[in-house]
């Protein structure tokens, strides 16, 4: 198989989602025999050894999981939200957390 095959298989999709001092990435990918599955990537940049190094934590997520898996993520950020955090207004965090992204963005400091 040519590397340019390859490499489309391999980038399907990808989105990218910044969260303070993690990033999780979101990769649809392709099996050998073109069956799609997604994987969730949380990476966090760290201190070791006087240089800076990326924990990686993967999960694998296929077609079959999905509605389950969604289902499961709403009911229990749900549960969270209303019934062990009801006074936070998680619409102002958003808010917050995208003027804050505008503002680092305008400034170019991408690490604060």
């Amino acid at each position: 198989m040519d590397d340019n095959n390859e490499n489309r298989r391999e980038e399907i999709y990808s989105e990218r989602v910044l969260a303070g001092k993690r990033t999780y990435f979101f990769d649809v990918k392709a099996t050998r025999s073109n069956d799609y599955y997604l994987t969730i990537t949380e990476s966090k940049r760290r201190l070791k050894d006087d240089e800076f190094v990326f924990e990686k934590h993967k999960i694998f997520l296929y077609k079959e999981d999905f509605h389950k898996f969604i289902k499961a993520l709403n009911t229990s950020i749900d549960h969270v939200k209303n019934e062990l955090m009801p006074e936070v207004d998680f619409d102002k965090i958003e808010r917050d957390d995208e003027e804050s992204r505008d503002n680092r963005s305008e400034s170019g400091n991408r690490w604060d």
